[in-house]
């Protein structure tokens, strides 16, 4: 080497590389192109450049290349050879390494440890043990590649035995037997291997930690991770999700404010615990910080929104990744499609389905169930026909899925129809099924039908009702008016009677003016569920009605006392792949406030013309429903229609959601609003569906 100095600066010629180093090099950076100029170009070829070209046409998957050069290498090593293995074991190719490894003439003991690892890469664990087995020398390698795949398979009495017979244990493999007692919950063990240990790594202080972790015993793994005497990413990660994971998120808080490097996997795990824990601001706070996300990231934020009911949020967080081109994982998917499903936001869904299609994930008998179910609730009951059709073989859960959307649509022909096909293909129907067929007859009055699907549960299909079964049958007796028969069915039930069941008397009770049965349900209703401030405002109602205002008195003292609030009605729309909320008697809260009051104006003007009169005694009976906070025409449904008018182009069905089941002054309006704008609306409120179209409802008026 050349110096030349300067009082400023040194410079020095580069030191020289090897042409194997190179190829070696340009391959692990993906440029195995630039590594084959660099190969050809060479005078002379070494048996090191051949093995370090094919080696990294393999690292970059392409054996066909390696094989070719391979073949044409003019002399051969048994490294050459093993190398050969070894890119086929990598490709997860292990039958193509087999026939290779059966070729050798001389095969040393990394040929045999290369071919074991490859069968217990692939989860061959029976050919792994059998080739181990024939093997002429073993080292601790070899060894400890075996142990690995006897406790991949969950193995441990076994991998045990073989622990023992080894002739020398290194690090490795007693880490591996660590992970694998821990693994079983078997922690003694564990830590009796880990205090005999001569010798331990950070990876072995983090097995036995995540072990404890794991176990839900966090304070002993607390203790161990005091005393280690390093620790990495991993090891402080590990202590973190022992925290998370068992709802400990104070202590998780204090350790990840601790934590000199947090790495994307401890965030992620802390989103989760946040959300887990109920404290979602910070969960978003700490994804907000997060410079460097993963999709499992995304995922986990989305997964909090959604357990947590921000419906909303989690979608706008979805339209986000999409507008960053960040690809969601398969639980984002499966997430938002639910999410898809709850908001009914038709956009979103068809958005994701063109996804998994294009990722042909929509092949999956889960997803296409996932699918079914979204469009069903989006109100698109066509295209969820068409994936159902368009699916070869399906499972229960499917023809549950199509059978229930069916049944809230009011479409009990196509729902007994797609039963009787079920049946016809010697699928036997669940319990869910059966929900779904006697929801079908319930909303459009088919008691005779009804009865003889409740008669056959048992007799014929060997599916026991349960007090599901038993309140859609409730259901269907109380809408059809026999409100006393659906009592001695609730008096004669074999299981107790649910808030389910009551609340299905209650409501027929109610269609049906049967205040003193009506009171009954509503006291029954308040016993079991305390909190829900709908039975108290119900029995209220009732309690007005036959003018017992003592009463009325007593039971809002008990709802303070209770400490009970209202939550009000809301319905929601979704224009332009954007929600629009709007709460019972409140159009205030939205920036469009002004044109949705003129259109609801001129609404009442066009209904006022056709003969419609507001239903009064809704103010006293349906509070159950929405509070009437100015009139009845400022309900949360009435609000969303109107917003739908102004938004969506003529043609296009006006959808609607609403939280609770929708009042009868509302249905008969929305019945005129179809009418008098030639528009199509659905309604999806918290029984059923409701089509208007030319002044008619799919229901009947039977809801």
């Amino acid at each position: 080497m050349h110096f030349r100095l300067n009082p400023y600066r040194i410079y020095c010629t580069s030191v020289a590389i090897s042409p194997g180093s190179e190829i070696a090099r340009y391959a692990r950076i993906g440029h195995i192109e630039i590594a084959r100029r660099v190969f050809d170009k060479m005078p002379d070829k070494s048996i090191v450049a051949w093995n370090s070209i094919i080696a990294g046409y393999f690292q970059n998957y392409r054996p066909r290349e390696a094989q070719i050069l391979f073949d044409r290498m003019p002399e051969r090593s048994v490294v050459s050879w093993n190398g050969l293995i070894s890119g086929y074991v990598k490709n997860g190719m292990v039958s193509e390494a087999r026939k290779v490894f059966d070729l050798m003439s001389e095969r040393n003991v990394v040929s045999w440890t290369v071919m074991v690892r490859g069968y217990v890469k692939e989860g061959m664990i029976s050919e792994a043990e059998s080739l181990f087995w024939q093997m002429p020398e073993k080292n601790v390698v070899s060894w400890t590649v075996m142990l690995g795949g006897l406790l991949q398979e969950g193995r441990v009495d076994e991998a045990r035995r073989l622990f023992d017979m080894m002739p020398e244990k290194d690090v490795v493999a007693r880490t591996s037997m660590i992970g694998g007692y821990c693994q079983e919950g078997r922690l003694n063990e564990a830590r009796e291997i880990f205090d005999e240990m001569p010798r331990r790594n950070v990876i072995t202080w983090t097995a036995m930690i995540s072990g404890y972790a794991h176990n839900q015993q966090v304070d002993v793994a607390r203790k161990l991770f005091e005393v280690m005497p390093e620790k990495n990413e991993v090891s402080w990660t590990a202590m973190l999700t022992g925290y998370t994971q068992c709802g400990r998120i104070e202590e998780a808080s204090e350790l990840f404010d601790a934590m000199p490097v947090k790495s994307i996997v401890a965030c992620n795990a802390m989103i989760l615990g946040l959300g887990q824990n109920g404290e979602v601001a910070k969960a978003r706070w700490v994804f907000d910080q997060m410079r460097e996300k993963d999709d499992g990231t995304w995922s986990a934020m989305i997964k909090v929104y959604e357990r947590k009911e921000f419906q909303l949020e989690a979608l706008n967080l979805f339209a986000v990744m999409q507008r960053e081109r960040v690809r969601p994982n398969f639980p984002s998917l499966i997430s938002v499609l639910g999410l898809c499903a709850s908001l009914a936001s038709l956009d979103h869904g068809k958005q994701v389905h063109a996804q998994l299609v294009r990722s042909q994930i929509d092949l999956d008998v889960y997803v296409a169930s996932v699918l079914v179910t979204m469009y069903v609730k989006c109100g698109n009951l066509v295209k969820a026909k068409l994936v159902f059709d368009r699916f070869g073989q399906k499972d229960i859960v499917m023809w549950n899925s199509i059978i229930t959307g069916y049944a809230q649509h009011g479409l009990a022909e196509e729902a007994l129809q797609v039963f009787n096909d079920m049946c016809s293909l010697n699928i036997f129907p669940d319990d869910v099924t059966f929900i779904g067929v006697l929801s079908a007859c319930s909303y459009t009055g088919k008691v005779k039908e009804g009865l003889e699907f409740f008669e056959s549960m048992n007799s014929k299909y060997q599916v026991e009702p349960r007090t599901e079964h038993y309140a859609c049958m409730v259901d269907l007796l109380g809408r059809a008016g026999q409100v006393n028969e659906a009592m001695n069915l609730i008096e004669n039930m074999p299981v107790e009677a649910d808030a389910v069941v009551w609340g299905a008397l209650l409501g027929a009770c109610r269609t049906h003016m049967k205040l003193d049965l009506a009171e009954v349900a509503a006291k029954k209703l308040v016993q079991l569920e305390p909190k829900n401030s709908g039975h108290y405002t119900l029995l209220s109602n009732i309690y007005a009605s036959k003018g017992k205002w003592g009463d009325v008195a007593d039971l809002r003292k008990k709802m303070r006392a209770r400490n009970v609030s209202k939550s009000p009605g809301c319905s929601w729309i979704e224009v332009e792949k954007e929600v629009h909320m709007f709460t019972g008697g409140d159009s205030m809260g939205h920036p469009e406030q002004e044109m949705i009051m003129r259109m609801l104006e001129k609404i009442s003007g066009l209904l006022r013309e056709a003969g419609y009169c507001p239903d009064g005694s809704f103010v006293l009976h349906d509070v159950d429903e929405e509070e009437k906070v100015h009139s009845l025409g400022y309900h949360s449904e009435k609000l969303a229609v109107a917003y739908g008018l102004l938004k969506l182009p003529e043609g296009m069905p006006i959808r609607v959601m609403k939280n609770l089941r929708v009042c009868g002054d509302c249905h008969s309006a929305i019945k005129l609003i179809a009418k008098v704008t030639g528009r199509d609306i659905i309604l999806r409120d918290a029984n059923r569906f409701h089509h208007f179209k030319d002044g008619l409802c799919s229901c009947k008026d039977y809801w």
